[in-house]
């Protein structure tokens, strides 16, 4: 892959635009661009499609981004799904794909255009797929947080590149017997997710060739980018802010 641009980004400004400004890739005939939001909450632009994940707190945050061509919604907990910052930025109709415990929740004006995904489905949209993929606890005093088989992260493939959304999770072996993944979002916050110690070194099993540690909290990101490396020089970790929003 070839990163086309840095690390920061211009202010967002009033008027949206379909043009998403943040780190660019190219894979063969596939452009992807990167915008992190804040937390969790992340932009991408899919060959020109745009994806909002998990967008939630202020909608100030999403002022000049470009509107969402779909939601990606991982699960139920409130910096993750958030019914007012979706009613605020959300086009009516808009697909939304969420996993089933969210889709029940969902008020009556935000249902037109949503999807229900369990673990293991598959949906399709504008040449590349989508597949909800386990996201959960195993430590047995966080079981609580993120049962097994209600949340989902998400990966998405495209003719050349395949991009892997975490969500909430800790290092399950789901995650640690990923090939061929692109870019990935690894979680580490606790009690909710893992340490750093333990997605370093998940990602040093499933080596995605590049990877973005988000929703960290106050986890030492410069820690988890050390670890990486010092276990395999065959990633790229990429660090921003994800907090100044």
């Amino acid at each position: 892959p070839t990163l086309l641009l840095g690390t920061t980004w211009p202010r967002a400004t009033p008027a949206a635009t379909k043009v998403l400004d943040g780190d660019s890739y190219r894979f063969g005939n596939d452009h992807i661009v990167i915008r992190p939001v804040h937390h969790a909450s992340l932009v991408l632009s899919i060959n020109g499609t745009i994806i909002h994940v998990d967008p939630m707190g202020k909608s100030s945050r999403f002022d000049g981004l470009p509107p969402a061509d779909l939601f990606l919604v991982t699960h139920e907990h409130f910096d993750h799904y958030d019914p007012v910052t979706l009613r605020t930025i959300r086009r009516p109709g808009t697909p939304l794909f969420t996993n089933p415990a969210v889709a029940a929740m969902l008020p009556d004006d935000l249902k037109p255009g949503a999807q229900a995904m369990a673990n293991g489905d598959t949906q399709q949209m504008n040449g590349f797929s989508i597949t909800a993929v386990p996201a959960y606890n195993t430590t047995p005093d966080r079981l609580q947080f993120h049962p097994k088989g209600r949340d989902n992260g998400y990966i998405l493939t495209l003719d050349n590149a395949r991009i892997y959304i975490a969500g909430d999770t800790e290092d399950i072996p789901e995650m640690r017997q990923l090939k061929n993944i692109d870019i990935a979002f690894i979680p580490m916050v606790l009690p909710w997710t893992m340490d750093v110690e333990h997605a370093a070194d998940a990602v040093g099993d499933f080596l995605p060739a590049t990877v973005y540690p988000y929703h960290y909290g106050s986890s030492d990101t410069a820690r988890f980018k050390t670890l990486v490396e010092a276990n395999t020089s065959a990633v790229n970790v990429r660090l921003h802010d994800w907090y100044a929003a």
